[in-house]
């Protein structure tokens, strides 16, 4: 009895002690922050994501992948529902994706966001608010290569039917066809270096007569310039201050100022000097004709004057009273 005590007794322990660990685990375990519920639809398939698996932010750890499964509302598709941080920025605009661990091959759930929305997603709703689920770069990777690999089946289809009997005897006579234009363009190239070597040389003389040509035109260029400096030369000489222009002009300026004297001052002179010369040869003439008249006067004197007509003595009939 007293055996079966102790084994009792060890037994009881050893369950206290399991219990007490098994409670110790649920408490360090336990997630105090809060946490917001979403959900991820994929299309693609999750392989290598399982429960509890990181959940992260732009490269940061935010949360845990809560359960997996299938969804309801969109046969084929997987079901992910995530616990995140109540402190990530989850916008309308994030985006998650699939990422993998190095070369374990463990997957993850990566958050982004394209920032074209500052709203925050509501995670007080039932249903979650869902996420949206986009490829990631594995998968792009696959999808481009399947399409790589479609495209190199139909090039090497083409290849084959390019390459058969029938194409390649066509091909053949193709090369052959080149080789024989091959020959005759060799052919042509040669007669037409032993036209053109007599042209080639015809033309090497022409440039050389071109080109002494072209000396004698700048020799004559050169004089031509010369000839335009010196008419510069003469033409700056007449134009500057004091040359010939200048003097020319200083000239008729004195010319019209001498003219304008002789025609204010002695001009009026002369006219006067000559109408006095006209009064007096009109006196010398009714002299002479007095003179001419009555010779006498000169020694007798002119005599009385005859009365007029209405003056005592007057006579129509001269020397009768």
């Amino acid at each position: 009895m007293e055996n079966k005590s102790h084994a009792l007794a060890a037994g009881a322990f050893v369950l206290v002690l399991l219990a007490l660990l098994v409670a110790l685990a649920l408490w360090l375990t336990r997630d105090t922050q809060s946490q917001r519920i979403y959900e991820l639809s994929s299309a693609q398939a999750v392989t290598g994501l399982q429960p509890q698996a990181t959940v992260r932010f732009k490269g940061v750890n935010v949360g845990k992948v809560s359960a997996i499964g299938f969804d309801p509302l969109q046969p084929g598709n997987v079901l992910i529902r995530i616990a995140v941080d109540d402190k990530a920025p989850i916008t309308q605009s994030t985006f998650a994706t699939l990422g993998f661990q190095g070369v374990t091959g463990l997957a993850f759930i990566q958050l982004d966001d394209s920032g074209s929305s500052k709203v925050a997603l509501r995670a007080d709703v039932q249903p979650p608010a869902r996420i949206p689920m986009r490829p990631g770069l594995l998968a792009e990777l696959s999808e481009r290569g399947l399409r790589i690999l479609g495209q190199l089946d139909e090039t090497t289809q083409r290849v084959n039917k390019l390459l058969g009997d029938d194409n390649q005897k066509t091909v053949i006579g193709a090369i052959d066809n080149i080789g024989q234009a091959a020959r005759g363009l060799q052919q042509f190239s040669d007669r037409t270096g032993q036209l053109l070597d007599p042209l080639v040389k015809d033309t090497t003389a022409t440039l050389k007569i071109m080109q002494a040509t072209s000396v004698r035109v700048g020799d004559s260029a050169d004089e031509a310039r010369a000839s335009a400096r010196a008419f510069r030369t003469v033409t700056e000489r007449m134009n500057r201050p004091g040359g010939t222009l200048d003097q020319l002009s200083q000239g008729a300026g004195t010319l019209a100022a001498s003219a304008q004297t002789l025609n204010t001052l002695t001009l009026p002179h002369l006219n006067h000097a000559l109408g006095d010369t006209a009064r007096m040869t009109r006196q010398v003439g009714r002299a002479a004709a007095n003179v001419s008249d009555n010779p006498q006067s000169l020694l007798l004197g002119n005599g009385p004057v005859a009365p007029g007509p209405g003056e005592p003595g007057f006579a129509a009939t001269p020397g009768q009273p």
